[in-house]
């Protein structure tokens, strides 16, 4: 098996969700009586809290430089808002990121899929970095809620789902916006925060749900597996 490298802490909880999914899915590959090598470096949220990206993309850059030299084959990002870095970091290491838009927009073509509504925080439904990786890469469109929603979504994410707290109240909002989404023409949504799927974990919707997450997941665990 390969090594991978992780970046987490960006939330605690999605680290978790990352770090115990892919041992599951490599122990159903191998057996349970082994696990994969992992390296992890967990960060402090409040980095990210900061929104300075010079600082954020200097950390990231530290970090991956430090899990290549400890032994790490490729790195994954556990979290969606971090990738905004890619660009700044990957071409200075020597082993590949795996980028989470990638694996989003692989299973979104094995749907169908061509129009995406994007749900997170501000940074990752305004920014520019799953947005243009998808339409470049994958010839997908991205569409977000109204401008008037974005705030409140991301005070959810930032203030409860990030915090380990999932209320009802941000159920029924995310509800809402995938509703509007898909009368607005989107054909799936992308559940761009690593804990959104925790929130939607025993909750289905009549439109395809793409929890970058577990497709994140998979990707690694292809990678580790060398297949």
């Amino acid at each position: 098996m390969k090594t991978l490298g992780m970046i987490g802490g960006t939330s605690w909880y999605s680290t978790v969700e990352y770090y115990s999914s892919i041992n599951k899915k490599v122990a159903e590959e191998i057996g349970s009586q082994g696990n994969p090598p992992l390296i992890i470096h967990s960060l402090n949220i409040e980095l990210m809290r900061e929104q300075n990206w010079e600082k954020i993309n200097a950390k990231y850059l530290e970090t991956s430089q430090k899990l290549e030299e400890a032994g790490a084959e490729a790195i994954i990002i556990c979290a969606n808002t971090p990738h905004n870095v890619y660009n700044y970091v990957h071409d200075k290491i020597s082993i590949p990121i795996m980028h989470i838009a990638d694996a989003t927009g692989k299973r979104a073509q094995q749907f169908g899929l061509k129009k995406l509504g994007l749900l997170g925080n501000k940074p990752t439904m305004t920014g520019s970095f799953i947005a243009n990786r998808l339409t470049n890469n994958f010839q997908i469109e991205t569409i977000i809620p109204e401008d008037q929603f974005i705030d409140q979504a991301h005070h959810y994410v930032s203030k409860e789902l990030t915090q380990g707290i999932f209320s009802d109240e941000a159920l029924h909002f995310f509800k809402e916006q995938i509703h509007q989404l898909v009368q607005n023409g989107a054909d799936g949504i992308i559940l761009g925060c690593t804990e959104l799927p925790i929130l939607f974990k025993d909750h289905k919707m009549d439109v395809p749900l793409l929890a970058t997450t577990d497709l994140h997941v998979n990707m690694a665990v292809d990678f580790i597996l060398d297949r």
